[in-house]
């Protein structure tokens, strides 16, 4: 938690639930980003958090925009974006969507199978599109690759095609999956796409760029590779398969960018036990899964949460929230541990929460009003 949101939350003790968020911390991220990787094209994942302030923000620091909807790119036209700096990376898109883009001067298309490419042909006539690679995510706490990624021999097939339809097939990307851990998964996945790279150039493909997705992880709970390591780890990789000929490269942040720029402010509703000489007690909150802390399916993202009276003596509990549904628990598995003097109207505070939760929230699920926002 940042001083400036540390100082609102004591003024201005705001309404809970709510997202406290520090824009000055995405500023010294994409900073330090932009320093780590200096010869990458920084495309933020606007679904990350497609808050007005934040692409505001961004937009003053030169960033550029990975957009998955045509509502995205709206948002960051409306922000001051140039069409020139966004791309539609989602590879699935209504054709409505990739007309208006292309209206709109969007240029840089994502796909990965025969009929998306089709629909970029039809709509978005001579655009500039990368075809989408399927790639390992292990070592990701939010993997992506089942839904996403051709094939190597279909991706071949694909970029070979793209030409023959008046499409111009720039590059190729891929996504080592969300919150991943793992450096060395984007060097394994740098040596698959480069292999089709080269080859594709020898066939005659005028390849420029190589996307290296996101996935860049936040810190939580657990201790996680620094930015250092990974650019380390994909510079590296880079230099041994392309050599002194390195293609443009392009990256998609969105979760290193703005997870530690915010902090979710939420309230105790109830502690209780399941039985009498249950050790484990259960914590409701005013937030749930339901109201934007969906990456907790799974217990896949482990947010650090404090309360006030950290440091007490403490016990095991399992966290939930506030709805009647049975899937709205947060946390069972995961061993945490809070103050036993924790009681119902106590403020709780989840840190690391810029990211992916306001978006997730639902819109009055059981009445409930989605979680307010302050931007500083």
């Amino acid at each position: 938690m940042t001083p400036k949101i540390a100082r609102f939350l004591a003024a201005d003790s705001p309404v809970c639930p709510c997202l406290v968020f520090d824009l000055d911390r995405v500023e010294a991220n994409f900073r330090n980003l932009r320093r780590a990787l200096p010869l990458a094209q920084i495309y933020y994942a606007v679904k990350a958090n497609p808050a007005a302030p934040v692409l505001e923000r961004l937009v003053s620091l030169g960033s550029r925009f990975d957009a998955a909807s045509f509502e995205e790119i709206r948002s960051c036209l409306a922000a001051g974006a140039l069409p020139a700096d966004i791309s539609f990376g989602n590879t699935i898109k209504k054709a409505a969507a990739i007309r208006a883009a292309h209206e709109a001067g969007i240029r840089l298309y994502a796909f990965d199978s025969a009929e998306e490419l089709a629909k970029l042909a039809e709509n978005a006539p001579g655009a500039a599109v990368y075809c989408r690679i399927m790639v390992e995510n292990e070592g990701a706490d939010w993997p992506l690759s089942r839904k996403f990624g051709a094939e190597i021999g279909l991706a071949r097939e694909l970029m070979l095609c793209a030409g023959d339809l008046g499409l111009d097939p720039c590059g190729l990307s891929f996504h080592v999956g969300s919150q991943q851990t793992r450096t060395a998964s984007y060097e394994a996945a740098i040596g698959r796409v480069a292999m089709l790279f080269t080859d594709l150039a020898e066939a005659g493909v005028n390849l420029r760029m190589v996307n290296l997705g996101g996935g860049f992880p936040a810190r939580y709970r657990e201790t996680v590779p620094d930015i250092d390591d990974f650019a380390t780890a994909i510079m590296g990789a880079m230099t041994a398969h392309f050599g002194n000929a390195l293609p443009e490269m392009l990256i998609e942040p969105g979760r290193c960018i703005v997870a530690d720029a915010g902090v979710v402010a939420s309230e105790v509703v109830l502690v209780s036990r399941r039985a009498k000489d249950d050790p484990v007690r259960w914590v409701y909150l005013d937030i749930g899964r339901f109201g934007g802390l969906a990456e907790t399916e799974n217990e896949a993202i482990r947010y650090q949460i404090a309360t006030p009276h950290d440091g007490g003596p403490a016990g095991p509990v399992a966290i939930a929230g506030p709805t009647c549904d049975g899937a709205d628990i947060l946390y069972q598995r995961t061993p945490y541990r809070l103050p036993i003097a924790l009681a119902a109207g106590d403020r709780v505070l989840l840190e690391g929460t810029g990211a992916y939760v306001t978006t997730y929230a639902s819109q009055r699920f059981n009445g409930f009003t989605p979680l307010a926002e302050h931007y500083l």
